[in-house]
């Protein structure tokens, strides 16, 4: 059974999974902190680039499973019309209500 990202715990978090699976780009970049950064699978990657291949173009999409540490870790089932569907798993840093880093990863 998914979380509803409108239930998640954590408001900066719950910014960021509602503006991505609404694929809102203007709310998506709202949620970030002005120098934030990522990882997938360990690797950093460009944000703006990923994002857009990832996620937007993509029309990417979580599916909250769990959530721990204050709700900045989650696991959730990430969907795109690229790559389908996958268990990933989702680490956040947060600043002034802002997410400065997050990363991901297959779980």
């Amino acid at each position: 059974m998914s979380i509803p990202a409108e239930s998640l715990s954590h408001p900066a978090v719950r910014a960021f999974v509602t503006a991505l699976n609404a694929n809102d780009r203007a709310a998506f970049r709202e949620a970030l902190g002005p120098s934030a950064a990522m990882s997938d699978d360990g690797s950093d990657r460009d944000i703006g680039q990923w994002t857009e291949k990832e996620v937007f173009s993509a029309h990417g999409h979580m599916d909250v499973q769990s959530e721990s540490a204050d709700g900045l870790s989650l696991v959730a089932t990430f969907h795109n019309e690229t790559w389908g569907e996958m268990r990933t798993r989702w680490q956040f840093t947060v600043q002034e209500g802002k997410v400065l880093r997050f990363d991901t990863g297959q779980a």
